[in-house]
């Protein structure tokens, strides 16, 4: 497909969207199932649903502008994606391998963020009502949370996967990483328990 037109763009971000979709859908099973974490497993398993359904939502918006779902691969996110799955392989403690799995799953989320934001701003620069008032409730689902705001960490107890600054886990700051697993409970994804867990794996003794 030649991009001659912002058209023929916002059509191809949605069709990559849509393959990274579809890429995920297939990953989240394997992922919740190497979680230890049962509550982590849980978010998986919802994250699987609500990627169905982002799937169903570009596969409609596409069909209003006769327009398949077929499309090249989305090659950014199978990278992403095979990162996970070598986590999964990883000979790693569990709790670590579990630290491990959000950062990936996190990686995934901004990449569907990112997507959406762009498809969003291209349908509203073509004045597509229909698109752009589908693209902002695929976002609220996918982690933006509001419409000005991609990226903003979600209410707690949204139970997702996008949470700022778990990079810290992997920092050589004790202090950093208390702060990063606070965040994350205060945000209800998961247990302060389990996140002890995860820094008593960075930092054995502390």
């Amino acid at each position: 497909m030649k991009l001659q037109t912002l058209e023929d763009l916002f059509l191809h971000e949605l069709k990559d969207l849509y393959s990274a979709e579809k890429q995920i859908i297939k990953a989240l099973p394997k992922m919740a199932k190497a979680a230890t974490n049962k509550q982590l497993a849980a978010g998986f398993e919802e994250h699987f649903e609500q990627t169905k359904e982002h799937a169903a939502r570009l596969e409609k918006i596409l069909t209003s502008h006769d327009e398949s779902t077929r499309g090249p691969k989305c090659e950014g996110m199978e990278g992403l994606l095979k990162e996970g799955e070598e986590m999964i392989k990883e000979d790693a403690e569990e709790e670590v391998r579990d630290a491990g799995l959000i950062a990936a799953a996190q990686r995934v989320e901004h990449y569907e963020m990112a997507g959406y934001g762009c498809a969003r701003t291209y349908a509203e620069l073509l004045e597509d009502r229909d698109g752009a008032s589908s693209m902002p409730r695929a976002l609220a689902v996918a982690g933006e949370g509001r419409e000005d705001a991609v990226g903003e960490l979600p209410e707690p107890g949204a139970g997702r996967l996008v949470i700022d600054d778990f990079e810290a886990i992997a920092g050589t700051d004790f202090i950093a990483v208390r702060r990063a697993a606070e965040d994350f409970a205060a945000h209800g994804f998961l247990s302060q328990g389990c996140l002890d867990l995860f820094a008593h794996a960075v930092f054995p003794g502390c």
